[in-house]
């Protein structure tokens, strides 16, 4: 799968490990992956999420507010059920695969949960090993999951960060999406907004 992402699809992937790091989360989660796609203040997300006045700063202090009350690397989204699995072998996606290409890309483990049962650590360890990779939570994996749909969806041969976007919309319940809606943002307006841009760009 991240053979199709671009440049900039990528990098949004990898500064969500950043922007966990430096806010001392255990986990990559949907509101890691939004505040990566902005920051780039002069690419199409943050053009497009800045017309409904938010930007990244807004995003990162309701992250600040809202994650310190949820508990340490839990996200209750399963992984993607048989009947999700099922859908994407049919046409041609092995989630299998998809999982082995992003560990690949991203680091062994990179899509697991931390154990509660490991040791307790102190400071700036006690939410995430040394340097080490974060891992994805739930609903992130299934937001990367859900930006090959709308690629898919689309006819589109890669994903751009409008896509990430548009699997954070369609996921629709984590935390990205919930700042998001209380920001007053209208979804269907917005995808069809990324749409229409993606159309631009394959054009």
């Amino acid at each position: 799968m991240f053979e199709r992402f671009t440049e900039a699809a990528r990098a949004a992937v990898i500064q969500a490990q950043t922007e966990a790091r430096e806010l001392q989360h255990a986990y990559v989660g949907t509101e890691h992956l939004l505040l990566a796609l902005l920051d780039d203040d002069t690419g199409p997300i943050a053009a497009a999420l800045r017309d409904r006045g938010v930007n990244r700063a807004h995003v990162r202090n309701e992250i600040i507010k809202r994650v310190s009350t949820r508990p340490e690397g839990i996200d209750p989204l399963p992984d993607a059920d048989a009947e999700d699995a099922a859908a994407l072998k049919a046409i041609g996606i092995d989630l299998d695969a998809v999982r082995r290409a992003i560990e690949k890309n991203f680091g062994a483990g990179a899509l697991e949960l931390s154990r509660a049962t490991e040791p307790k650590r102190r400071g700036l360890l006690r939410r995430f090993s040394g340097g080490g990779r974060i891992p994805f939570s739930k609903r992130a994996k299934k937001v990367l999951e859900l930006s090959l749909r709308e690629a898919i969806r689309l006819k589109h041969n890669f994903i751009a960060p409008q896509h990430i976007l548009l699997g954070i919309l369609r996921e629709a319940e984590g935390l990205a999406a919930l700042i998001l809606a209380d920001a007053g943002t209208d979804f269907a307006k917005l995808r069809a907004d990324l749409t229409r841009s993606l159309k631009d760009k394959a054009a």
